[in-house]
């Protein structure tokens, strides 16, 4: 017997992947294609035994509904857009895993797309957005820029952002100013007088308003304000941000960052090249309250965002739009909390 290679010493051509169709489920069941088509559409009309038939010629061929092919011949689909940019960097990436949960708890379909950041990248992630008939799109804070909510206000799809402010759209926003007043207070209510804060050069527009805001408070209780940036709101613009700040004869006692990773690379550069003590020699609160802040390295005391929260406060404007296209644009606040951890104890 020859076990060797067969057609001549190639391998059998790999058969093409087939998705089982509902004319087999016909087929199997003994029923028309219709009976098959009506069974799996809500409030049709079909003899029980008929759909009998049908669902248990269904579960053992395998066989589930092209939603895709049934939203395209409806003009819609349950498809959502998630619309970021580097949607994997910090709060933003919890953000994103958080919407995705919400949205498919509802039974529709999260779509991440990651606009990148030239024109070639926007408008690609443009024209797939509207192609594919996404039901809603959902933008989280810092991207994309205006050009991207005028197109698809324009073609009718509803639109939440998240972190940003946008003429006729839903908002979710978090209580940025509300949080930076309270770091500028609770900094100054310790005894803290030369206070400082860190933004980005990226200037997306919740690290413009926590820089600000933070700035205005400690400067009306009469505190010193230095303010420093890195080129992003990241570890690495948070580490350039410290060099500066501890590079001078007067150094900061508290420094408010802007978010959590900017925290972190100033702590860093704090302890290892500035040879401070945190909090003795420098108090530190952050934002956002990614997983990290609670590692030992770092025990960051920093405002919490929870993710879950806002993303279930989007899906519901999302919810609320999709039942009243004509209602008037709506705002979710969502106030955060502080944790309190070793980087500065109230």
């Amino acid at each position: 017997m020859n076990d060797g290679p067969v057609n001549g010493g190639r391998m059998p051509k790999k058969e093409r992947m087939r998705f089982v169709s509902a004319e087999q489920v016909a087929q199997l069941a003994g029923v028309s294609r219709s009976a098959v088509s009506r069974t799996f559409t809500p409030g049709a009309s079909v003899a029980p035994a008929t759909r009998e038939k049908v669902l248990r010629a269904a579960e053992e061929l395998g066989y589930h509904v092209n939603d895709l092919a049934r939203g395209v011949l409806a003009n819609q689909s349950r498809l959502v857009g998630i619309v970021a940019t580097r949607p994997e960097v910090g709060f933003r990436a919890h953000l994103a895993a958080a919407l995705a949960k919400s949205l498919i708890r509802r039974g529709s379909i999260p779509i991440l797309v990651n606009t990148g950041q030239t024109e070639e990248e926007l408008l690609a992630a443009q024209k797939m957005l509207i192609g594919h008939r996404a039901e809603a799109i959902i933008i989280l804070s810092g991207s994309p820029p205006g050009s991207f909510l005028e197109l698809a206000q324009r073609n009718g799809q509803p639109l939440v952002v998240i972190g940003r402010s946008e003429p006729d759209a839903d908002h979710v926003r978090a209580g940025n100013s509300e949080a930076s007043r309270s770091a500028a207070a609770a900094f100054y209510e310790s005894g803290r007088r030369r206070l400082a804060v860190i933004g980005s050069n990226s200037k997306t527009p919740a690290i413009i308003e926590r820089e600000s805001a933070f700035l205005s408070a400690a400067e009306s209780l009469g505190a010193s304000v230095m303010v420093a940036r890195g080129d992003d709101s990241d570890y690495q613009g948070g580490a350039a941000a410290g060099r500066a700040l501890f590079s001078g004869k007067i150094m900061p006692d508290a420094v408010f960052c802007a978010n959590d990773l900017i925290a972190f690379g100033l702590m860093d550069v704090a302890r290892q090249e500035a040879g401070l003590r945190i909090p003795e020699d420098v108090a530190i609160i952050g934002f956002d309250d990614v997983p990290e802040s609670a590692w030992l390295s770092y025990q960051l005391t920093t405002f919490r965002q929870n993710p879950l929260t806002m993303a279930q406060r989007a899906v519901a404007l999302m919810e609320r739009r999709l039942e009243n296209p004509d209602a008037p644009p709506a705002s979710e606040r969502v106030i955060p909390e502080l944790v309190i951890r070793q980087s500065f104890r109230p």
